[in-house]
């Protein structure tokens, strides 16, 4: 019986999800036309009290989400409510629970201009958008639907993406979708079939028309044999069976190819085409408007005098990119190459199944967009043993074919009605994946470890690390390096150098999340904490009473750090991953900085070591702010040695 019910609670949870999807396509599609109507006539049917050129619903919520971003205070915008906040999440809260359905005349007098011809709108978009996304972040990428302009295409791929989901995320079985959706072409074939008939039947008496039943009859049949739901789903339709969903899959969305790397073997990667993706990506009108935008707001920052560092894009490495910054539109590609466990990594099957997995980001998008997971997409997937045993270049040979026809040729953009060129900008990874692909010896003991300089090791822990003090790689040294690959730890070329708009010496910047958050910070917290902790004046449960019951709040609440080990001595690491050791360092004098002397030296290492990361992820910079981390950094070198003279310098610590 309770294997019966969990199949009946599928379906019925999967049936309300078809049903809200079904029905706000539909009402977003009727939307779309009577404003296109409307507008004709009045284009400035909705005015808000915050500006005069909003002419919907839409634009309204979007202009209230930026004005709340910007923390200033908003009074409800509804009859009788005052309630007031500056925090968006606040407001989405209160809006979701007090006015979750509302008209043009729910609102203060001023904000709704004629709103008799506006009501009908008004009230459909409203309907359409009753989930606490009213005011909704800018559409993120991920989904094609509003490149389908037919209805009927667009309830069948939605329907779609949603099974897909269904099978693929929630893990529901391909036989208890068939099962659900026999029952689905059911009800709302045969059993609605009855109701829709008396509806129809009440409505012509009502309104005093006689019809001849053979008319009722064709009328019916008409919606139930035009009803794209039916269609999809019906005997023999494109989504009636596991088979068929699998073949409507392979024709609208974009398909993993699996390449053989060993036949006897049978190794293999996938690859999802990065062309087709960026294909799909770059059809949704939306997406296309916020890289026209970008674009354009990146040419105007050029023109200024003041000279600051918000983004890659004010860096030197961009301005020499002809392709990327030239006049004319570019598509920037980001790639990001990390490994990952699929078991337990502390298990017996410990890298047994590890993956390598090649992702990619449009850097086109706006900032804040690269950090969503729905802007991060998946373009290799190969088990890391059979990329060591084969290498990269075998392993990304089709991305790197694919990325030199987007840099000689482009994709056409339907959108633009034009093509569009474009290259690899950046590859990030950690110190062993950035060298293994740009093709240094993945050795960090060697004479030669930093792909940014040519120091050797021994001078590194002896000289000043400013600016100027080793020679940096360059494109033109690096060409005589290759020659002798045996030389400043170089392997072979890498097919990566065939592309003329990316080079190695500038397309692997450091990464601080491996860098700093998982490499020096976590390791000189536990130099730091371990003396601190031998000096008596504080213990190790001490840090970690203080981190149990430390009053965390919002994103501190979910990247809190955890205790530290009781080995902390002899691991030389406190763990954790970036954003918990982030937190701690951050945290750390509110956690045991009462409790140390302000003048002890290792106390200001700690310090020097917060404020060198606050500096590092400040969201601007300028020459002088640059100078001064250079100068701090300098500085906290010098104070860490002094505190532990025989400790090494670690590989991150050049970069």
């Amino acid at each position: 019986m309770r294997n019966v019910m969990k199949k009946m609670v599928l379906p019925m949870a999967a049936l309300a999800l078809l049903e809200d999807l079904a029905n706000g396509a539909i009402r977003r599609e009727r939307v779309f036309r009577e404003r296109k109507d409307l507008l004709a006539n009045d284009d400035n049917w909705l005015i808000s009290r915050f500006s005069n050129d909003l002419v919907s619903e839409r634009d309204y919520w979007t202009h209230i989400n930026a004005y709340l971003k910007k923390n200033e205070v908003l009074t409800c915008m509804f009859l009788d409510c005052k309630f007031q906040t500056n925090i968006l999440g606040s407001f989405k809260s209160h809006k979701s629970r007090k006015h979750r359905s509302f008209s043009p005349k729910d609102f203060k007098p001023g904000i709704v201009v004629s709103a008799t011809l506006a009501e009908g709108v008004f009230e459909a978009e409203s309907a359409s958008n009753t989930s606490d996304d009213d005011i909704s972040e800018d559409a993120q990428p991920g989904s094609s639907t509003g490149a389908l302009n037919d209805l009927p295409d667009v309830i069948k791929h939605s329907l779609a993406a949603a099974l897909l989901k269904l099978e693929h995320f929630s893990h529901v079985p391909s036989r208890a979708i068939n099962d659900f959706l026999v029952e689905l072409h059911h009800l709302t074939g045969c059993l609605s079939k009855s109701h829709a008939e008396s509806v129809l039947v009440d409505i012509f008496q009502k309104h005093k028309l006689q019809v001849d039943r053979a008319v009722i009859d064709e009328i019916l049949s008409s919606l139930c044999s035009a009803n794209p739901l039916n269609k999809a789903i019906e005997k023999d339709g494109p989504l009636s069976s596991a088979y068929q969903r699998k073949q409507y899959y392979k024709a609208k969305f974009v398909e993993p190819l699996e390449y053989i790397l060993d036949v006897k073997e049978n190794k293999t990667f996938q690859y999802v085409p990065i062309l087709e993706s960026l294909q799909v990506l770059l059809s949704r009108k939306d997406i296309v408007d916020k890289i026209v935008s970008n674009h354009e707001t990146q040419r105007e920052t050029e023109t200024r005098k003041e000279i600051v560092y918000r983004c890659y894009k004010d860096g030197l490495h961009f301005k020499e990119n002809s392709l990327l910054s030239g006049e004319d539109l570019s598509l920037s590609i980001t790639l990001y190459a990390d490994d990952f466990e699929v078991c337990n990594p502390l298990g017996t099957s410990r890298k047994t199944h590890k993956l390598c997995a090649v992702y990619w980001v449009l850097s086109n998008l706006p900032r804040g967009s690269h950090s969503s997971l729905s802007s991060i997409f998946l373009a290799i997937l190969c088990k890391t043993d059979n990329v060591k045993s084969f290498g990269y270049d075998k392993v990304l040979e089709p991305l790197i074919r694919d990325l030199r026809f987007l840099e000689d040729d482009g994709i056409f953009v339907p959108q633009l009605n034009k093509s569009l060129k474009g290259t690899v900008q950046t590859i990030a990874a950690d110190n062993l994946g950035a060298h293994g692909i740009a093709g240094f010896v993945e050795n960090f003991t060697g004479p030669y470890f930093c792909r940014f300089c040519t120091a050797p090791a021994s001078d590194i822990q002896s000289h000043e690390v400013r600016s100027g003090t080793f020679s940096l790689r360059t494109k033109e040294t690096h060409e005589t390096h290759i020659v002798a690959v045996a030389f400043l730890e170089l392997k072979e070329p890498v097919l990566l150098l065939e592309h003329s708009h990316f080079h190695v010496v500038s397309g692997y910047p450091p990464d601080i999340a491996h860098d700093l958050f998982e490499g020096i910070v976590p390791v000189e917290i536990a130099h730091c904490l371990t003396l601190l902790i031998s000096k008596k004046y504080i213990t190790l449960d001490d840090i970690n009473s203080s981190i149990l019951h430390f009053p965390y709040k919002w994103t501190d609440k979910t990247n809190k750090p955890h205790t530290l080990p009781q080995n902390l001595s002899s691991r030389k690491t406190i763990g954790g991953n970036a954003h918990e050791n982030w937190n701690l360092l951050r945290l750390l004098p509110f956690l045991i900085g009462p409790k140390i002397p302000e003048h002890e030296p290792v106390w200001q290492v700690l310090l020097d070591l917060k404020q060198i990361v606050e500096l590092v992820v400040a969201p601007v910079h300028s020459d002088e702010s640059i100078a001064y981390l250079e100068s701090k950094i300098s500085d906290h070198r010098q104070r860490y040695q002094e505190a532990f003279p025989n400790k090494n310098c670690g590989p991150n610590t050049t970069t």
